[in-house]
């Protein structure tokens, strides 16, 4: 089940997919996830467990967090091991001042970009695919 590994075609075919929600990013100490949430992500790290959930529910369970951000879906099933893809993508927003944490999952690579600048990385990643 390998995705695709050639970059120009990883570019050139890339769709994005606007996730609905504002995602935040939260540590708690290990093995001490709260009940009844559904993190997008989780990741062991030594210093603790990092979380990235909705705000709604860090609020909800008085977890402090940072980072608000919008969740950006490429819509590509790009191979884990694909070389320069992310880095293109993060080069292209660092260009416009936007940071961005990449995730990749499976079969997808997921951005997570600042609140508020979700419209204008929509238009990036657009334009990237444009040549």
């Amino acid at each position: 089940m390998a995705g695709e590994t050639d970059l120009d075609e990883l570019i050139r075919s890339l769709s994005t997919v606007l996730i609905e929600g504002v995602f935040v990013f939260v540590t708690v100490q290990s093995g001490q996830v709260p009940k009844n949430i559904a993190p997008r992500m989780v990741f062991e790290e030594v210093e603790g467990t990092t979380l990235i959930m909705l705000k709604s529910d860090a609020e909800a369970h008085s977890l402090p967090y940072e980072f608000p951000c919008r969740m950006i879906t490429l819509n590509i099933h790009s191979s884990l091991e694909a070389v320069g893809f992310m880095a293109r993508i993060a080069s292209e927003l660092a260009k416009h001042d936007m940071g961005v944490n990449p995730v990749s999952g499976f079969f997808h690579d997921h951005l997570f970009v600042p609140d508020g600048r979700e419209n204008e990385a929509m238009t990036v990643l657009q334009e990237m695919s444009k040549g």
